[in-house]
Formats: C-alpha cells, sequence, structure tokens
C-alpha cells in the first residue's frame, strides 16, 4: 500500500495509506487513512498542485456537494468501502 507523508503548516508530518486514487475533471484525488487494516477514519484528499510545482499541495476535500461526488465514486471503486459524514 502507497504512503503520502504530508507536512503541515507547522511542519508536523502525518503519514496516510493510500487505499485509492481516481481523477476527475483533470483534479487527483485520493482516498487516505492513518491506519494501514481495519476499520478507521477516512479523508478524501485534493491535489491542488501544478505540474511544475516541485511538491504536491493537499487539501481535505470540505465541499459537500465536491465530498458527496467523489466519495460515490470511490465507493463504486472500492466494494467494501462505506462513508458515513461526520
Amino acid at each position: 500500500m502507497d504512503k503520502l507523508v504530508i507536512t503541515t503548516e507547522d511542519n508536523n508530518q502525518i503519514e496516510f495509506y493510500v487505499l485509492e486514487q481516481t481523477t476527475v475533471g483533470g483534479t487527483d484525488y485520493f482516498l487516505v487513512t492513518e491506519e494501514a487494516e481495519g476499520d478507521s477514519d477516512a479523508l478524501i484528499l485534493k491535489d491542488l498542485s501544478k505540474k511544475d510545482d516541485e511538491e504536491a499541495i493537499f487539501e481535505v476535500v470540505s465541499d459537500d456537494e465536491e465530498l458527496e461526488s467523489v466519495a460515490k465514486i470511490f465507493e463504486s471503486i472500492l466494494d467494501d468501502i462505506d462513508f458515513t459524514k461526520e
């Protein structure tokens, strides 16, 4: 399973495990979790970086319509995933 290591604005590093990736309208989205196995909370990250950026820039998808739309795509790709909004 691939890992993403994200450095926050205050220089903390967070490791995420990538469960799946998809592209919608030219934007890459990543379904990630902090746990390698078992049930855990998941996030959908959106890649905001440009092709010539040295480092990727990620943002947690928080817009309700965008989140619901991308979550449905991940649910269709992964049979054993069900999303609940918290």
